[in-house]
């Protein structure tokens, strides 16, 4: 899986890992969270970005987002479960590679579902699908992850 850095450019997961850990351990004293969001667009073909931020709390943070494309036709609901699968997956990957480091983060997974709009009849199935796996998320107003960084990175 291949990362970009708005700043550092190409970068495999092992060096994202070893960027956030590089980036936590300048400031231990600080409040660090990883936020994993997913957001898709639809064109031609349909692209899907996984942004994976770490947010040192009142001082800024880091970003790397993942881009793929799919030409298979997907429901809105189809591409709703599809965002938020991909979101666990960088989750599991980040869990597991911290664990294996001795390294604790908050990390939370940003939906791309709110209470009104066309994903409102989503919310329950598909917070109870991240609950489920361990992992705490939040929804939109306040899923800036997926509805706001990682749709900019959709365009």
């Amino acid at each position: 899986m291949e990362f970009i850095s708005p700043t550092k450019g190409r970068m495999t997961f092992d060096q994202v890992f070893e960027e956030i850990i590089a980036y936590a351990s300048e400031n231990p004293e600080d409040n660090y969270r990883l936020i994993v969001g997913t957001d898709s667009q639809l064109r031609e073909e349909t692209c899907f970005v996984t942004a994976l931020i770490v947010h040192r709390q009142g001082k800024g943070g880091r970003l790397f987002y993942t881009r793929s494309y799919d030409s298979h036709a997907r429901s809105l609901r189809q591409r709703i479960f599809y965002e938020a699968s991909l979101s666990l997956n960088v989750a599991s990957l980040l869990t597991d590679k911290l664990a294996s480091h001795g390294q604790e983060l908050n990390l939370e997974i940003h939906l791309d579902v709110g209470s009104n709009g066309a994903t409102k009849t989503l919310v329950k199935e598909v917070v109870g699908m991240v609950n489920g796996s361990g992992y705490t998320c939040k929804i939109k107003p306040d899923s800036y992850g997926a509805s706001t960084v990682a749709d900019r990175y959709t365009k």
